[in-house]
């Protein structure tokens, strides 16, 4: 009897040891689910951390629309705008009422290879596919602010100014224009709040407005026209702080073209 009671109590320990193992295991599995996966994360936040590990600098985003591409007509120089979803919105795939490309240079064939959330050391890693090996006669270099939100991971300005100065370089030595635009105003990221970015704007804006004096490329001054005095963009211009409206782009692209011209005039 004593043998038996001893056996069945071994048993019962046993069983609840399974139990609370299966148990830990099963909320250790779900602790791990929530962590890659937390619920509060958009569709765009999942996609961009997925695109992270496999395809860090997006090369495919644009791998089939560049083999589509005929070469630049000797009538029409060949401009390409790189950057990140402000250069992407040009597309109107951002926004509802985003404009399209054409609605604000009509009959110019402008290329845009704007990636949304793209940082500066990613656009250098496909700046040769997506602008090099397309042929253009003058390429719009409009990035840097989400190197500041911490897109990829915290950064330096002197980060941010070397891969800006890396692409201006490769332009240059294959015989494209650069027009280089300041960072747009922004007091606020709404995905990374908290990082009072208008300081490091002012200043990197400050720093490429110099480098493009000292290397003869165009610099276009987007933030003085769209920012308050505090730093921000203009309200009217914005549905968020960060990305222009339809307004925003009208005045980009009042301000845009006459820099393209002057660069296609170099």
């Amino acid at each position: 009897m004593f043998a038996f009671a001893s056996l069945h109590l071994r048993l019962s320990l046993f069983a609840v040891a399974v139990v609370l193992l299966l148990g830990s295991s099963f909320l250790f599995a779900q602790s791990v689910v929530k962590k890659s996966v937390p619920a509060s994360q958009s569709e765009w936040e999942i996609e961009h951390e997925r695109l992270l590990h496999e395809d860090w600098a997006e090369l495919g985003h644009f791998r089939l629309a560049n083999l589509a591409l005929s070469a630049p007509s000797a009538r029409e120089p060949r401009v390409v705008l790189m950057g990140d979803s402000i250069t992407e919105g040009w597309r109107g795939t951002l926004q509802p009422e985003g404009p399209e490309m054409g609605a604000f240079f009509p009959g110019k064939p402008y290329i845009n290879r704007g990636i949304s959330g793209q940082t500066t050391p990613q656009m250098l890693v496909r700046f040769r596919q997506d602008v090099i090996a397309l042929h253009p006669t003058v390429v719009v270099i409009l990035a840097g602010t989400n190197d500041l939100a911490g897109n990829t991971g915290e950064t330096t300005l002197e980060a941010v100014e070397d891969n800006l100065t890396s692409m201006c370089e490769l332009a240059r030595l294959h015989g494209i224009r650069v027009v280089l635009a300041s960072v747009l105003p922004a007091v606020e990221y709404p995905w990374r709040p908290g990082l009072q970015p208008a300081p490091k704007i002012a200043a990197l804006n400050h720093w490429m407005r110099t480098y493009a004096a000292a290397h003869h490329h165009i610099y276009l001054d987007l933030y003085s026209p769209m920012a308050t005095p505090q730093g921000a963009m203009r309200p009217d211009l914005t549905p968020d702080g960060v990305h222009p409206n339809r307004a925003g782009y009208e005045l980009m692209a009042h301000l845009l073209q006459p820099a393209i011209d002057q660069a296609l005039k170099k």
